[in-house]
């Protein structure tokens, strides 16, 4: 009865949201400690406590064994399915990171794909440092940009495979989304702008009479 979505859940990508993880990859997430010991009964909002908690993110390690905290976390969101208003609000969350990473993992699985875009793009403007757990049960250095622009990116991430995702400019084509300014974009346009006053005003002291 643990293991079962709730019943109130709905489909997503048409099929049952626990689906979207790899039985094999549930079960060694049933079969879990923290699974056990810390999932049992969470609801959205205490989900969010568990995920203050996080210290880093990844997938099945230790010989395709363990999985993460992160992962269980992430199975447990597809089984009672969190109203995306929580999902949103994780995703700007500015003090806990590990937090934002699990609301933007969770959005890339189950919104739409002009959804995904609109919320996980902004998230390219945060360079904070994440621990990453690789297939070894080491640490790796990730930056948050990089965790989204993986998950935008790949195919598969953290041993799951990850939704089929349109691509961008088909969704520009229909009006579904705007064309995508990067922030950079506005930065080199400010240091542009200051380059060629600069110019000018050089330009200008050359041409006074002496």
């Amino acid at each position: 009865m643990a293991n079962r979505t709730i019943r109130e859940a709905g489909v997503v990508k048409g099929t049952n949201p626990q689906y979207l993880v790899e039985k094999i990859v549930r079960t060694r997430i049933y079969d879990s400690r923290y699974w056990k010991e810390e999932c049992f009964a969470l609801s959205a909002e205490l989900i969010v406590d568990k995920g203050m908690e996080l210290r880093y993110v990844g997938g099945i390690y230790a010989g395709n064994v363990k999985p993460t905290p992160f992962l269980c976390l992430t199975l447990k969101m597809l089984q009672i399915q969190p109203d995306r208003d929580i999902i949103i609000e994780f995703i700007r969350q500015e003090e806990y990171k590990y937090i934002r990473a699990l609301g933007a993992f969770y959005l890339r699985l189950t919104f739409a794909s002009a959804e995904i875009y609109k919320y996980l793009e902004p998230l390219f403007n945060d360079y904070r440092k994440l621990r990453w757990m690789n297939n070894q049960g080491r640490f790796e250095l990730l930056h948050m940009d990089e965790f989204i622009d993986q998950l935008l990116r790949e195919e598969r991430l953290c041993d799951i495979q990850l939704p089929r995702l349109q691509k961008r400019q088909a969704l520009e084509e229909v009006a579904d989304l705007q064309p995508y300014v990067s922030a950079l974009e506005g930065d080199l346009d400010n240091m542009s702008s200051s380059e060629s006053e600069a110019e000018e005003k050089e330009k200008k002291k050359e041409e006074r009479p002496r």
